[in-house]
């Protein structure tokens, strides 16, 4: 069995991507049906690597999958958004 390298913490209200050279993680709330990014971040070594985007792309097909609207307050989560419009519900 394979471990993924994504995981959602509901108690921290954080997702995180994890990889051999550090991780990103995106901070969240989650209001009824609506979910919140309210920060995102990559440490330094991951930066410009695209690893907050990946985690980005599993943030949105967790919220597809949960039929949850994404409000992004981050705005590298509002301009990856904008540049990644998910699916209608």
């Amino acid at each position: 069995m394979t471990k993924t390298p994504f995981s959602n913490d509901p108690q921290r209200r954080r997702f995180e991507y994890k990889t051999q050279g550090g991780r990103a993680y995106a901070n969240y709330r989650l209001e009824g049906k609506t979910l919140y990014i309210d920060y995102v971040e990559a440490e330094p070594a991951l930066r410009g690597t695209g690893a907050a985007g990946k985690l980005m792309e599993y943030i949105v097909a967790w919220a597809a999958t949960e039929r949850l609207q994404i409000v992004p307050i981050c705005g590298y989560a509002a301009s990856w958004l904008r540049r990644n419009p998910p699916a209608p519900l």
